[in-house]
């Protein structure tokens, strides 16, 4: 992308990769099933750095809410952007130029809540912005002008982002396949090959 999501370079004094996998056993349904436990959890990892990853990482924190269940008995839990945790409040600009595709609230336990998504036309690409805060989503139109480095929203707090810490859902999607407001952020294992597909990593993409 050709512009920071936020206002200073992520480098290796402001940020840290946080292990959120299944395989991070000290990450129990006792700290990801109350909202406390985990705002403390993220808090003593991060202190005052910002915390980044989590493409394509499996992750068991999803079993805590109901609404990534599937039909075939199992979970979504394969994760298909990047997270960035940090305070309640941080501002997030835009990566490109474009418009506004879409954007609304994403209500229930574990889901995105305030959710913006953008077109940018010149690179074929989306981008969503989820778990911001409410106020974000006022004076917003559909084919709105967003210039690159434009701020466009902030990090919600746990009482309106869907339950979570405070953190930014940054995802890329080449095909919004119909979805308004709204897109899978977190896909099956059976789906994998698609949604990889579909959704690129973010650090790679140009």
């Amino acid at each position: 992308m050709t512009h920071r999501l936020f206002s200073e370079p992520l480098t290796s004094s402001n940020s840290l990769a946080l292990d959120l996998s299944a395989s991070n056993k000290e990450l129990n349904s006792a700290i990801f099933g109350d909202i406390s436990s985990f705002c403390a959890y993220i808090n003593q990892k991060l202190g005052a750095k910002i915390g980044v990853g989590g493409y394509l990482e499996h992750r068991v924190i999803y079993e805590a809410h109901d609404n990534f269940a599937t039909a075939s008995a199992d979970f979504r839990n394969i994760h298909l952007g990047i997270d960035f945790w940090t305070a309640a409040g941080t501002p997030v600009f835009a990566v490109a130029d474009g418009v506004v595709h879409s954007f609304q609230v994403n209500p229930g336990s574990g889901n995105y809540g305030p959710t913006i998504i953008l077109h940018h036309p010149a690179l074929g690409i989306y981008s969503l912005y989820g778990h911001l805060a409410t106020t974000d989503l006022e004076g917003l139109y559909e084919r709105m002008p967003i210039a690159e480095g434009q701020v466009i929203c902030h990090l919600g707090e746990p009482h309106e982002n869907g339950g979570w810490p405070p953190h930014l859902h940054f995802q890329l999607i080449r095909d919004m396949q119909g979805f308004h407001g709204d897109y899978p952020g977190v896909c099956s294992q059976r789906d994998l090959d698609f949604y990889a597909g579909n959704c690129p990593d973010p650090f790679n993409f140009c």
